[in-house]
């Protein structure tokens, strides 16, 4: 801990005369003397409230690591390194071995388990009115708040895409893709190549399947699918991208971990992760959808642990679920406007694929 408080203390120090030089240099080409005493005043009350924040930091990440609560510890270490820049600060504190074993005891067992699709029983011939019933509802529990949007019609979702892909493309804004595909309401979907937290949504990671067709993925490679088949029914599981097409699965994404599959959920240790912003999608056995969007990284909002997520789709009634990209990702688009609160303090980012509702 002292190494890191010298890096802090010299970081600080260097901060300091790089900011005072540029005054100086400020002072000798304009000669204002009152501009750049506001502007060392300003400096000072800057770099004050960054030397106070790094010491807070520190005292609390000390309080995490040392102090009587292996659960705050084990929470702030898996919420972490669920982000880019949060992942970073971890390793400043912990080693190696010690993320690895607290993100063990706090994880999603994999299942080998897919979609049972008589589990199902859209049989009910639905009304005009059911056809075009969405319904918003406002999510308030501990730690999270969000949106749980829920989809009479499931022939209406499917994956939405941002267009082309490829290293030199660009993803684009949830909005945009519901709009370019006149969707009346759209959540974030599957993964993208996200380097640094700096990607631009034109790589998509994994497969991404709509309207029946391949777009992203090799046929033989076995993915994480999140999908919605021929016959209107969410499928989650792992297959490969051919199987999934024979299946009948007409729109796909990849992400995960799958929550809740045949009605039963899956095993968590621990909370299973971090409290961070999600997006999912379930099914319930009417065959309505379910999507979920959890603000996360707020002051009203934490975020939500994987098996918060579980117990909010079994509370809708789930029979499968599973969760899609979340982070500053996670956002829902209805009626024109986004509808809860983006982490992301430069606003939505460009992503390759959604969930829109037609």
């Amino acid at each position: 801990m002292s190494k890191i408080m010298v890096r802090v203390i010299y970081s600080g120090l260097f901060l300091c005369y790089n900011f005072f030089t540029l005054c100086e240099r400020i002072e000798i080409m304009t000669k204002k003397r009152i501009a750049l005493k506001i502007v060392r005043r300003v400096g000072i009350c800057i770099l004050t409230t960054v030397v106070l924040l790094l010491i807070g930091l520190l005292g609390v990440v000390r309080i995490m690591e040392f102090g009587p609560s292996k659960t705050a510890r084990n929470l702030f270490v898996n919420s972490a390194m669920e982000s880019s820049a949060g992942g970073i600060l971890v390793t400043l504190f912990f080693s190696d071995e010690e993320i690895a074993r607290i993100r063990a005891i706090n994880s999603i067992q994999k299942t080998n388990e897919v979609t049972d699709s008589s589990l199902i029983s859209d049989t009910k011939i639905l009304t005009q009115e059911e056809k075009s019933m969405i319904e918003v509802i406002d999510i308030e529990k501990d730690t999270y708040r969000g949106k749980m949007m829920i989809v009479r019609d499931p022939s209406r979702v499917m994956v939405g895409t941002s267009g082309e892909y490829g290293k030199s493309c660009k993803g684009k804004k949830v909005s945009e893709i519901a709009e370019s595909y006149g969707a009346i309401a759209a959540t974030n979907a599957g993964g993208f190549r996200d380097a640094g937290g700096v990607g631009t949504g034109g790589e998509p990671d994994g497969l991404v399947i709509s309207e029946g067709r391949l777009k992203w993925g090799s046929l033989g490679t076995t993915y994480g699918i999140i999908g919605i088949d021929n016959n209107n029914v969410l499928v989650v599981g792992d297959m490969t991208a051919q199987a999934a097409l024979d299946r009948g699965v007409r729109d796909a994404v990849s992400f995960g971990p799958v929550l809740v599959v045949n009605g039963e959920a899956v095993e968590v240790n621990g909370s299973g992760s971090g409290l961070n912003p999600r997006t999912a999608i379930g099914q319930r056995e009417d065959g309505s959808i379910l999507l979920v969007v959890i603000d996360g990284r707020q002051v009203n909002s934490l975020g939500a642990s994987y098996s918060d997520v579980i117990e909010l789709m079994l509370e809708y009634g789930a029979v499968n679920a599973a969760n899609l990209d979340g982070g500053s990702s996670s956002l829902m688009y209805y009626n024109g406007e986004y509808i809860n609160s983006c982490a992301s303090m430069y606003g939505p980012r460009d992503l390759p694929t959604t969930i829109i509702i037609k």
